[in-house]
């Protein structure tokens, strides 16, 4: 594993950190948002918050899929398993995400329902395959980066007459949400989140590649900086975007160019392109409704989608009033700030969808950063 160990050397971060100090400017605050839950991992497991200078802040922003799937959503899923006998096939992460009633795709599972998890979209379609009785849904969660095997399993499922196979279409868009965050009253009008620039996420990129991301820069002057999700990456996109800030640039930087080019996956893109259309709204746990945020799937596929096939309706749920999930999401609070937070709501235990996965801003800083609060 030498080339994973080249990302993770410690000399190399302690370097890497000076150069930073270095350059901070002294009367100057930094606030950059790391938008994906990979990189919230990272920051949270290698502790590179305490390599960075005091004046340096990072802000979790809502990148992990499980954390911004709104709880309408889940009951969606849970009421095909415990009442239209489907097999309810999804990712693990999104068993657990906490619903209405305290219900979960888990504790549905325990209560009868048939719901399994999958590791890929074909898992799912040979699911459909055997049996072929029953109705088998796919639970499509997530953002860029998982939706072209959603696609690719429609179009299998379409091209082998597959009847008893649809999808409950949940895919999100990363650009929608960024422009969001940057219109939310928070950062433009009360300026309680400042944001200075963003790291740009790494799985999303190499489908979409960097440049959906120079709006943002233009647009809004602020500088993006695409990382890898190692610790050397994280650390090498926060020098650049510091190096921005003192010079006055808003451009898009690719730190991850051995995986993500200007153009991305065109063959990826067109795939979803095919298969997919822009909703015109979509709620996000946290950001509320969203327009133009998600996909939904086009009507020459229209037999596959769950949706239209078992005339669901979408009905929005509010989250729980004591957790600060959705906060969490925008920037707006940390963790620790919730009262919840570590005691009520734990992993085993997660009373908001930022527990849930270990991507979720609130599982990440329980596993790894929950001891610095106690000093």
């Amino acid at each position: 594993m030498k080339y994973i160990d080249e990302f993770r050397d410690g000399e190399v971060a302690q370097t890497l950190a000076k150069k930073i100090a270095a350059i901070v400017e002294p009367d100057r605050r930094y606030s950059f948002m790391e938008f994906c839950g990979g990189h919230t991992h990272a920051i949270s497991r290698y502790g590179l918050s305490d390599l960075l200078p005091d004046s340096v802040r990072m802000v979790h922003g809502p990148g992990c899929p499980v954390c911004v799937l709104p709880i309408g959503r889940v009951d969606m899923a849970i009421d095909l398993a415990l009442n239209r006998g489907v097999i309810l096939c999804t990712y693990g992460d999104t068993l657990r995400i906490p619903a209405s009633n305290h219900l979960s795709l888990m504790k549905a599972k325990a209560r009868g329902g048939d719901v399994r998890m999958v590791y890929s979209t074909a898992d799912s379609l040979q699911i459909a395959r055997d049996n072929p009785q029953r109705e088998v849904v796919f639970f499509a969660i997530g953002f860029e980066t998982t939706t072209p095997p959603t696609a690719v399993a429609i179009q299998q499922a379409q091209a082998e007459g597959l009847k008893n196979f649809s999808v409950l279409c949940c895919h999100v868009l990363t650009p929608a949400a960024i422009s969001n965050i940057l219109e939310s009253p928070e950062v433009r009008q009360w300026g309680t989140v400042p944001l200075d620039g963003f790291i740009g996420p790494a799985h999303v990129s190499t489908v979409i590649g960097s440049r959906p991301y120079e709006f943002f820069a233009e647009e809004y002057r602020k500088p993006v900086v695409i990382a890898g999700f190692e610790p050397l990456d994280v650390m090498q996109a926060i020098y650049m975007l510091v190096k921005q800030v003192n010079e006055g640039r808003a451009e898009v930087e690719n730190e991850f160019a051995r995986a993500v080019s200007r153009e991305g996956n065109r063959k990826a893109q067109d795939r979803v392109a095919e298969v997919f259309e822009l909703r015109r709204e979509f709620e996000w746990r946290g950001l509320s409704v969203v327009p133009y945020s998600a996909l939904r799937i086009r009507e020459k596929y229209a037999e596959f989608d769950t949706e239209k096939r078992f005339g669901l309706d979408y009905q929005s749920v509010p989250d729980n009033k004591a957790c600060e999930c959705g906060a969490i999401l925008r920037g707006v609070k940390r963790p620790q700030d919730c009262k919840l937070f570590g005691t009520v709501c734990t992993p085993e235990n997660p009373v908001g969808s930022c527990m849930v996965s270990s991507e979720g801003a609130c599982a990440a800083h329980y596993s790894y950063g929950r001891y610095k609060d106690m000093h």
